[in-house]
């Protein structure tokens, strides 16, 4: 009884099987025939799908691991970059020193030898006024950010003011148009209004409260576009920025890194400041006089990429690290002794600072507390930043 119907069973699940075969392969014959495609040693996920289920719009290249160089190689891609070599008129020979300084001395370790580079020359400044046209977006071997080389439009420039590098936006692409208003305002620039006229009437007439209100208005809807170069004075509460001057007169210093922005809080009624929050959460006070760059630094992968293997951390002209009980004594505090160990000593740094467990950091933002006016609220720190960090 039994044999006979598994003998059933065997029968059904053939018929099954033999239909769907058979249908499988009257739908692969509906289909146009390819040839075997060639070997591929790049993968790029250029799906609809995965284009949409990605947090990112960029994507990373990932290898075949047909070597162990590139089984963990992961690069961002950004098919806008330029390509081609860089302005040489801009450029000068980086000298290396490895680390050294003026007496032959290591005072920075874990650095020499490296692929030979040139300097791009960045235009931290923006001191001509005018519009610039963006030719392209290209790679920077001295940074972790992408630069932009623009033209401006001014013919009476002489000509090595005419090109420049400046530090580009995130979404900053070939053939958009920064302007620099550092120098102020033009005249004219929203045609048929006096905008400096507006922006002068007294507050305290009411009737004149709207136009005031619509003047600014105009004049940041004109002013604040990625790339171009503000007073904090005219920048909106909210606005992200990054190229951050602290001399009304001096170059950018801050958030100048891939993928960094600051963001500007607040200005001081009838004071001299903006208050601006720095990407390591630090809120400090600067002039209003002082000049920002609208938008968010490129390149916000960077972070995420990795190399794949040593060597090529050694093109870039990083040297290996190499652990203190590894060491003898003479070189570590963690050296010497026989076998692995470090003789019950509290973890110290090359130079005997204490490790864990100890604050070495004088408080306050550089040395004794309130030493630096122009913070507001320092950056977040122990279980202050790991509760940023959970809620992120």
């Amino acid at each position: 009884m039994f044999s006979s119907a598994r003998c059933l069973l065997r029968s059904c699940f053939s018929s099954l099987n033999v239909g769907a075969s058979s249908s499988l392969q009257s739908a692969s014959s509906l289909l146009p025939r390819t040839l075997p495609s060639a070997r591929h040693y790049a993968s790029e996920a250029s799906s609809e799908i995965s284009a949409a289920l990605s947090r990112d719009p960029n994507a990373f290249k990932k290898y075949k691991p047909v070597s162990p160089g590139i089984r963990h190689l992961k690069r961002p891609i950004y098919p806008h970059l330029y390509e081609g070599r860089p302005l040489r008129q801009l450029t000068v020979p980086l000298r290396k020193k490895g680390g050294r300084n003026n007496t032959g001395r290591i005072t920075t370790r874990h650095r020499g030898g490296g692929h030979k580079q040139r300097l791009r020359l960045v235009d931290f400044m923006r001191s001509e006024p005018g519009k610039c046209d963006v030719v392209r977006i290209e790679y920077d071997p001295g940074r972790s950010a992408h630069i932009a080389l623009i033209k401006n439009r001014n013919p009476d420039l002489p000509g090595e003011k005419v090109w420049s590098y400046i530090l580009a936006p995130d979404t900053l692409r070939a053939g958009d148009i920064v302007e620099s208003f550092r120098a102020g305002i033009p005249d004219g620039i929203v045609p048929g209004m006096d905008l400096k006229e507006l922006m002068g009437v007294n507050t305290q007439d009411k009737s004149l409260v709207s136009s005031k209100a619509l003047a600014q208005g105009l004049l940041r809807s004109v002013v604040i576009k990625p790339g171009n170069v503000v007073p904090l004075r005219l920048i909106t509460p909210g606005t992200v920025i990054h190229n951050i001057g602290l001399n009304p007169q001096g170059p950018a210093r801050l958030v100048r890194s891939a993928g960094t922005m600051g963001q500007l809080v607040l200005h001081e009624e009838g004071g001299r400041y903006a208050h601006v929050r720095l990407q390591s959460g630090e809120i400090r006070k600067i002039l209003l006089d002082c000049v920002a760059t609208i938008g968010k630094v490129s390149n916000p992968l960077w972070k995420n990429r990795n190399l794949g293997k040593a060597g090529r951390a050694r093109w870039l002209g990083i040297r290996p690290t190499v652990r203190g009980m590894a060491m003898n004594r003479c070189d570590h505090p963690h050296g010497g002794g026989r076998g692995k160990s470090k003789g019950n000593k509290q973890p110290r740094s090359i130079w005997g600072w204490i490790a864990k467990g100890v604050r070495t950091r004088r408080p306050g933002p550089k040395g004794p507390k309130n030493s630096n006016k122009m913070v507001v609220r320092e950056r977040p720190r122990g279980r202050e930043q790991e509760g940023k960090l959970m809620k992120t």
